[in-house]
């Protein structure tokens, strides 16, 4: 269902391109930063996390629990997403946006220094835990709240550009997090194993820095500070999201599913073909390179596209390459089929998941009002996000021996690709012509 034309209220509507530029970048960076390490994390689990901290119980079952871990990441957003969500409707964005870099940096940086448990016994997978949560704490309130601030400040008719480059932050990161272990990966396995991991690890303070300066500058956006100053805050944003848009919450849970593609590509697949060896880790770090790049630059033109004919049609038509690409990417690897594997990844991740993840966080965000938009996206993307988390797992208890054992874990990835797609043909309301003051007044399953 289309809104009606775009509201003339310039009082409170975003400003036309003031600040927006700054707001970008600072949503760029910041989120190359949170999914460089955020990614690490995932290729380290799929290629030594079981050797260093899982070592002497069967490979299978170390792998499996290395998968898990990522998971765990996910467990604790959506209490986090809670409480970040809560002071960044009352505080401010800016504030929780630096505060979701500086804890991400040095999470990341602490498991760079972590002991394998070869030194210090059960105590190194326990504080990698832990510090994974740390993780999934900052996780929680970034994307949405890069994606809240950004959306804020574009102009009304441009709001889809100006968010996806969050999303496309996340491209850029996942080809930085790749690269990092494709040169780690050349080294002698002892190296790796004994300290070569570590380095992109430690690198990430490098960004974390530049992030920092970047988003300490950026201001508010001035609808946020207009409802600010025009509404008085009675209660807490969760308790309003909870009890009153309840059932948009349930929407976006389902919605969301499409994000499970990812970390299916990035850390399952990576981890499939080593095990299996089907294709050489370095291969496969390669593709993940080429298609995070070639999303860096194809992201935004989705985000254009969707603000010239709305975001349904280019979300609906990126789940549906995914759910089939998604089939012919595990053929090529199942095949060791090298120049496939190239060919199906830029297929499925360049194309298809490009058009999904750029306009996912923004629809989610335009769900709700900005008196709670930041804690209704939050919880509700982090809630729908649980399932992302343990999707590697999931896909390692169901993957079968023998040439086609990957077709469970195809058929689980499409079939939310699917339900996704479905969620957003039925119930999620177009809003490409909304005024920005004018988002979310109507929340719920019908709106």
């Amino acid at each position: 269902m289309t809104a009606g034309p775009i509201s003339t209220a310039a009082t409170v509507a975003a400003p036309a391109g003031q600040h927006a530029r700054k707001a970008a970048v600072a949503s760029f960076v910041g989120s190359t930063l949170e999914y460089y390490d955020f990614f690490i994390y995932g290729a380290a689990s799929a290629l030594v996390f079981n050797k260093i901290f899982f070592p002497g119980i069967d490979p299978a079952l170390g792998q499996l629990l290395s998968m898990a871990t990522i998971g765990i990441g996910y467990v604790v957003r959506p209490l986090a997403a809670g409480v970040i969500g809560h002071f960044g409707d009352r505080v401010g964005r800016k504030q929780m946006l630096v505060f979701t870099l500086v804890s991400m940096g040095i999470a990341t940086f602490l498991i760079g220094c972590l002991p394998p448990t070869a030194a210090i016994g059960a105590l190194a997978p326990v504080l990698l835990v832990l510090l994974r949560v740390v993780q999934g704490i900052s996780a929680a309130g970034e994307s949405v709240g890069a994606v809240t601030i950004s959306l804020e400040h574009a102009p009304a008719n441009r709001r889809a550009f100006f968010a996806s480059w969050v999303n496309t932050g996340a491209a850029a990161g996942i080809t930085l997090a790749s690269l990092a272990f494709l040169l780690v990966s050349l080294m002698p396995q002892e190296d790796l194993l004994a300290w070569g991991w570590r380095i992109p690890f430690l690198a990430s303070i490098l960004v974390a820095v530049a992030g920092f300066i970047i988003r300490r500058k950026l201001p508010e956006a001035e609808v946020f500070k207009h409802e600010v100053e025009n509404t008085k805050a009675l209660e807490l944003p969760a308790k309003v999201v909870v009890r009153d848009h309840w059932r948009t919450v349930l929407k976006v849970m389902a919605f969301g599913v499409w994000a499970v593609v990812s970390s299916i590509f990035s850390a399952f697949s990576l981890s499939y073909a080593a095990k299996e060896q089907l294709v050489p880790s370095s291969v496969m770090l390669a593709v993940t390179i080429v298609t995070a790049a070639l999303s860096v630059g194809v992201q935004p033109l989705f985000g254009i596209l969707a603000d010239r004919i709305g975001r349904k049609p280019v979300f609906i038509a990126g789940n549906i390459t995914c759910a089939a690409a998604i089939f012919a990417y595990f053929w090529a690897i199942s095949s060791s089929n090298i120049l496939f594997v190239f060919v199906s990844g830029i297929v499925l991740m360049s194309v298809g998941y490009a058009m999904v993840n750029p306009l996912g966080p923004a629809m989610v965000a335009e769900m709700f009002e900005t008196r709670i938009r930041y804690s209704g996206a939050a919880i509700s993307s982090q809630l729908g996000l649980i399932l992302t988390g343990f999707a590697p797992a999931i896909a390692a208890a169901i993957v079968r021996p023998g040439p086609e054992g990957w077709l469970p874990v195809a058929v689980f990835t499409a079939a939310c690709c699917l339900v996704s797609a479905f969620v957003a043909l039925v119930f999620v309301r177009e809003t490409y012509r909304t005024a920005t003051e004018d988002l979310g007044k109507k929340a719920g399953f019908n709106a």
